[in-house]
């Protein structure tokens, strides 16, 4: 999957990709050759992942913030 297409992925999508890879990684027969690029998508993953948690306590903060300023204009 490419980086356009990553960014496509919700949170809930990318955090089952990142369920599916680790039962194929703790599966008997999980070939050696495979770890690698299972790592590298593991890695992609975990960005997605960071970046929307991000974005997502940004957005509260700017939200908790406006509700405290307006709390504050009402009880002047």
């Amino acid at each position: 999957m490419d980086n356009n297409q990553d960014n496509n992925l919700t949170y809930t999508q990318a955090i089952t990709e990142l369920e599916e890879i680790v039962k194929k990684m703790q599966s008997p027969e999980c070939s050696i050759d495979n770890l690698s690029q299972y790592t590298a998508r593991s890695l992609q993953l975990l960005k997605v992942c960071k970046a929307k948690l991000t974005q997502t306590d940004e957005e509260l903060r700017k939200v908790l913030a406006e509700m405290s300023d307006d709390k504050q204009q009402t009880s002047v």
